[in-house]
């Protein structure tokens, strides 16, 4: 063998240090030493490899045993090939030849990363490449040798087995490609439009496999209903329909939604959809619960499906919570229930309650500030229940009498519906005031007087109302007679009949009784004196002079 280091041999054997020495010197050590020294740098796996495992007698080549002088092999280091076969095994029998390193390295025998599959007579090409070696190459016979050649692969039907069990005559690489083998080559794609079934819709993207199941392309299917392939999620709901729940009456093949049942085709269920329920969301009522949905739904009342906004108002008879008595599905706030109904309860509408608005009286929080519920049912059914007093509780005593239904008579007591300025009913002849004569035609705010400006009888008290003459009249005479007896209600004089003639009486009352001509005499004749009184001129009575010749004269 050729000395690397050249013809200097002591750099590695040392001599004369006696008969039982080692030649060998290693430097620094034998655990240490370069191994690419001697020509073959040691990698990968190879680098943890004790050196005896490679150095032994069996593996000194044939032709170099000779050349080495040294008797005991097993001490030697010499002979070795740098062929892998020369130590390893050949797993493969020489079915690849000689050279392993065309396909492996030191680093990791079983990746076989230097393998081009791509220079062999069958390239892997599409999903080919990520299948694992051993699938393909593998024993002929459980335990046997791998193969690596003389394997079969001019048709897919030599790896893979045919799932179409022979019902397709053309090759499997007519149609399918290794890209994937629900990838069809363009061109090539079985056309399910020539068969009894065309594929439309959704049902173009539906594996083959979902139909035809294991592959069984020859199995006849049955088409004719969607049930024949598809589960019925509604649990035979619409079995009792015409169609018997067949799918394609309310669904198409491009989509399971929307359903086709519209407003339309709801007109032969036994529930119409009329006026406001045909813009309802179906699943308004079919409240959605996936395959537990219901479709048939209670709808025998209204309120199988709506909440009694009237908080059982009505429960009882003779509408037992029947809304359709009052509402229609037209229009929920326009109501059935007119004045002629309004006259069958216990308040019937008169006068100028016609013409309010339901709104008005039936309204949230007119019985109780706390209620949020409008209310049609009142237990005071007075006019003070709706209407404020104006006269301040001035006539609850008058109000409380009892009509003869056993109700209190209230505002009715005076006033009605027709108008609420029309009194008629009010009788001033049962108050501490009778009305006589012109009194009669003498309007109320004349006397209940507004202790405003306000031309209108709010806020008067009506028992304030003077029942003297002067509280009502003012004085012509500027108190002439405030010493007479009846003078403040100047009844000495007058009466309610009427102002003009006086009842005064000149023969009783004064010292000049008129007797014979005099007795025809207008009274201004003879009482002329005037004086001004607050700006008026006012006719005083007295003094009047009783001579003849004061009004007569000398003659």
């Amino acid at each position: 063998m050729k000395n690397p280091n050249g013809k200097d041999c002591v750099r590695c054997h040392l001599e004369h240090n006696g008969l039982d020495f080692s030649l060998l010197h290693w430097e620094p050590s034998q655990k240490q030493f370069d191994h690419k020294l001697t020509g073959y740098a040691l990698e990968g796996k190879h680098a943890n490899v004790v050196c005896t495992q490679c150095h032994t007698p069996k593996n000194i080549q044939a032709s170099d045993r000779a050349l080495i002088k040294y008797k005991e092999l097993n001490k030697s280091f010499l002979g070795l090939s740098q062929d892998c076969l020369s130590c390893h095994a050949d797993p493969h029998k020489g079915q690849l030849g000689n050279d392993c390193q065309r396909c492996h390295n030191a680093n990791d025998w079983k990746a076989a990363k230097n393998f081009d599959h791509a220079k062999t007579r069958y390239p892997l090409t599409g999903l080919h490449i990520r299948v694992a070696c051993e699938k393909c190459h593998k024993p002929d016979v459980p335990g046997g040798q791998t193969r690596f050649r003389g394997m079969r692969f001019a048709a897919c039907t030599d790896c893979h087995l045919d799932p179409h069990k022979g019902a397709f005559k053309q090759r499997c690489e007519d149609c399918h490609t290794t890209a994937g083998w629900k990838k069809f080559l363009p061109g090539n794609a079985f056309d399910h439009s020539k068969t009894k079934y065309p594929l439309l819709g959704k049902h173009l993207k539906v594996d083959c496999a979902a139909c035809h199941l294991n592959g069984d392309f020859k199995k006849p299917l049955a088409f004719a209903n969607c049930t024949d392939c598809h589960k019925d999620i509604h649990k035979g709901q619409f079995a009792s329909r015409e169609k018997k729940g067949e799918c394609s009456e309310c669904h198409t093949v491009d989509g399971w939604k929307p359903s086709l049942f519209g407003v339309k085709e709801h007109t032969t269920s036994r529930y119409p959809l009329e006026g406001k329920h045909s813009k309802v969301e179906c699943a308004k009522c079919h409240l959605p619960a996936g395959e537990s949905t219901l479709y048939k739904v209670k709808f025998a009342n209204c309120m199988d499906c709506h909440k009694d906004v009237h908080a059982g108002q009505f429960a009882a008879a003779p509408y037992n919570n029947r809304c359709e008595a009052c509402h229609t599905v037209q229009d929920f706030h326009r109501v059935l229930f007119t004045i002629a109904k309004h006259k069958e309860t216990k308040f019937p509408l008169t006068g100028a309650h016609i013409a309010v608005p339901c709104s008005d009286c039936h309204k949230v929080g007119i019985t109780h500030a706390a209620d949020n519920v409008m209310p049609f049912h009142f237990e005071d059914r007075s006019c003070t229940a709706c209407h404020t007093d104006l006269h301040h509780g001035e006539f609850r005593e008058r109000m409380a009498a009892k009509r003869a239904d056993g109700t209190a008579a209230g505002c009715e007591l005076c006033h009605t519906t027709t108008k609420w300025k029309e009194l008629n009913r009010f009788d001033h002849s049962k108050t501490k005031f009778p009305l006589i004569g012109a009194h009669r035609g003498v309007a109320c705010a004349d006397c209940h007087r507004p202790p405003t400006l306000e031309t209108t009888l709010k806020n008067v008290d009506f028992r304030a109302a003077s029942k003297q003459c002067l509280g009502c009249h003012q004085d012509p005479h500027a108190g002439q007679f405030a010493a007479r007896k009846g003078a403040a209600d100047c009844s000495g004089c007058h009466d309610s009949a009427r102002w003009k003639p006086s009842r005064f009486d000149h023969d009783k009352a004064t010292r000049f009784s008129l007797q014979g001509a005099h007795r025809s005499v207008p009274c201004g004749d003879c009482h002329k004196l005037a004086r001004q009184v607050d700006g008026k001129s006012v006719l005083f009575y007295m003094p009047t002079p009783r001579e003849c010749k004061a009004c007569h004269g000398q003659n």
